[in-house]
């Protein structure tokens, strides 16, 4: 089976995108793997599949495999990839695409040819939703979803988001001496987060700015993480600690967080770039 492909990142966040309207594969978990690998295959953080639509109202269907080979629900950096890879493969000529994901919808704008918008929709900080079991023993302020876990390196106050896919956030002082591997591995896989959970660990530099490091589930650390960002800014300024306008600084670079809480959709903006084509038998 030979397949074409891209070879995407948002901020250093690098994925393998696959065209499925024009081919026609079923790819398994091992196929995944196998892609994923940055010795043997082609190498990415996470695989995405453009799909057709699978309602008249959308105009495709977006589909997420994380290195490991299991599919995740959302992704936000993957989200501009795809919004820049149907509008370079002229598989669409509009400005405003509708796509549907397992969990969703979400709405992408095209700014310019490297520059994408993404409606992340409305953050939910139920912990059903993740779906995390809180010990409400430990609960800081179950009205801004804050708690203190309990875990084999000690304990964490964190903060709790979904975006589509779940998040656990720290402030910390430095992320620079943070335990970015360490803990986030113990979080990631915590029994608290019955589906795993990806850890954010933010610092704040002001209220209009923060740094962020992300360990992803099923990847590990990354170079950035469109929802992660999302998550940390959203559970920033429900806590009463960060502004509507936030730009989130990442280690592949820099994105720019809108959101006025309550029932209001969350904007992300950033870039979205392509690294070469290719073609790959499986």
């Amino acid at each position: 089976m030979q397949l074409r492909f891209t070879k995407m990142h948002g901020l250093g966040n690098d994925f393998v995108v696959i065209d499925l309207l024009s081919q026609n594969a079923q790819l398994s978990p091992d196929h995944i793997r196998h892609i994923a690998n940055r010795h043997l295959g082609i190498g990415c953080d996470q695989v995405l599949l453009v799909e057709p639509p699978t309602t008249t109202d959308t105009d495709f269907h977006y589909r997420i495999y994380n290195c490991d080979g299991t599919e995740v629900e959302q992704c936000g950096n993957g989200a501009r990839c795809f919004g820049k890879f149907v509008t370079d493969k002229k598989l669409t000529g509009k400005r405003q695409l509708k796509v549907s994901t397992n969990t969703g919808l979400i709405n992408i704008d095209v700014v310019d040819n490297n520059t994408f918008r993404v409606d992340m929709g409305v953050p939910n900080f139920d912990p059903a939703s993740l779906p995390f079991t809180p010990d409400l023993a430990l609960a800081n302020d179950t009205q801004t979803n804050t708690y203190t876990i309990n875990h084999t390196q000690g304990s964490s106050d964190i903060s709790i988001a979904s975006m589509g896919n779940p998040h656990a956030v720290l402030v910390v002082d430095n992320i620079d001496t943070a335990d970015v591997a360490g803990l986030g591995k113990v979080l990631e896989c915590h029994s608290q987060f019955p589906n795993n959970v990806n850890v954010g660990f933010m610092q704040i530099i002001s209220r209009n700015r923060v740094k962020l490091r992300v360990f992803e589930r099923g990847v590990g650390e990354t170079q950035a993480c469109g929802s992660g960002a999302c998550a940390a800014v959203a559970t920033g300024i429900n806590n009463g600690l960060l502004d509507a306008g936030v730009d989130v600084e990442l280690i592949g670079g820099q994105l720019n967080i809108q959101w006025s809480g309550g029932n209001t959709p969350l904007i992300m903006t950033g870039s979205a770039t392509k690294v070469f084509d290719g073609k790959m038998t499986l």
